[in-house]
Order: structure tokens, then sequence, then C-alpha cells
């Protein structure tokens, strides 16, 4: 299997642009899930560069599936469950009860999950320098 971490952790660190875009804009479920989505890249970036393959969508259970020696922090995978909560919630409308996604998230969950996918991008990448 050809190494494609790269592409992968280009690919999270665009995720993580619109993230931020979308706090901008105001659309807060929008920065939700791309933050979501570029933190799981970035960890898919890293299995890349393990010649490993990542199953599944959730940053907690991937970080910590990642080999030992990569030393995840253990505060980081309870981070990452913050931003596993976005996955689906912030994109489809029978997440809640009435209402759709955009009605629900916040401003302050927006910036925290663009901070929490900083932070674990920043940890893949020191990885992916090793």
């Amino acid at each position: 299997m050809p190494n494609r971490s790269g592409d992968w952790m280009k690919q999270a660190e665009a995720d993580l642009r619109h993230a931020r875009n979308s706090v901008t804009l105001q659309d807060y479920e929008w920065a939700c899930f791309s933050a979501q989505q570029a933190a799981e890249k970035a960890v898919k970036a890293v299995f890349q560069q393990f010649h490993a393959e990542a199953w599944g969508h959730s940053v907690s259970i991937l970080l910590t599936n990642l080999p030992a020696e990569t030393n995840v922090p253990p505060g980081l995978v309870e981070k990452a469950k913050v931003i596993d909560k976005h996955y689906i919630p912030a994109r489809y409308p029978n997440g809640f009860d009435t209402g759709a996604p955009t009605d629900y998230f916040t401003a302050a969950e927006g910036k925290t999950a663009v901070e929490i996918a900083s932070e674990i991008i920043e940890f893949c990448k020191n990885i992916l320098a090793k």
C-alpha cells in the first residue's frame, strides 16, 4: 500500500480551514462537522505513515488504535470524544426531535471543535515529521 499520508494531511488542513471559515460565517454546525473531519483525516494520515488501514470515523477510537509508539496523550483522546459527537447530528435534522442542525450548534461549540481539531492535527503532524 503506497504511503499517502501527505494527501490525508493536506485534506485535513483544508477541512480545518473550512471549519474556521464556517465559524466566521456563523455556520456552526458545519464548523463542528468540518473540524471532526479534519481531525479524522489527520489521524488517518498517521495510519498511512505506518502502512496500516484505519476503519471508522470515531477520532477517539482511531487515536486509541494508533501504534503504542505514537504515545497519544490521554487528554487528547478525551478531547476527541467531544468532536466525535459532531459526526452525525451536525448534518442531519433527524438527530433532533425538531428543527435543523443549524438551530442547535453554537459559536462556542464551533470554536471548541476547531481548537480540538487543531490540537489533534498538530499532534499528528509531529508524528509524521519523525
